[in-house]
């Protein structure tokens, strides 16, 4: 054998969980925490030798987001909040970046149209880009 491979399966069960699919929700924090730390040393410049790695874990953790959180394809901002709503279980009086119940009503009715303070909130409060609210 190398050097190399015998250096990491030295090392593997340390590098093992980084490039294994998460299968619930503590994986994908783990996940998430090595890709925040793998963007922090510099993995996002290309050039970096640890970008191929920020790539594949990166990959791992927006696979699983999409397996536990699909999203349908082109939706309107109505669409998308009770998309969100219902995923979350969440009832109008459980929104206040949009504001009073009166207030989601109207828009959930489609009488009123999203500003683009709420949907900057909304886009922040699930993580998702603002687009999706403000189109």
């Amino acid at each position: 054998m190398n050097a190399q491979l015998n250096t990491a399966l030295a090392h593997w069960t340390y590098v093992a969980p980084l490039l294994t699919a998460p299968v619930n929700d503590a994986q994908h924090q783990t996940l998430v925490e090595s890709l925040d730390a793998l963007l922090d040393a510099g993995g996002a410049d290309e050039s970096h030798p640890l970008a191929g790695l920020t790539t594949l874990v990166g990959d791992l953790v927006s696979g699983y987001e999409q397996r536990r959180h699909p999203m349908p394809p082109a939706m309107t901002a109505i669409e998308a909040l009770r998309y969100f709503m219902e995923r979350d279980g969440l009832l109008q009086k459980d929104l206040p970046e949009i504001g009073n119940q009166a207030k989601v009503s109207e828009i959930l009715s489609g009488h009123r149209s999203l500003n683009l303070r709420q949907a900057n909130a909304l886009a922040t409060r699930f993580g998702v880009p603002i687009s999706l609210f403000a189109g």
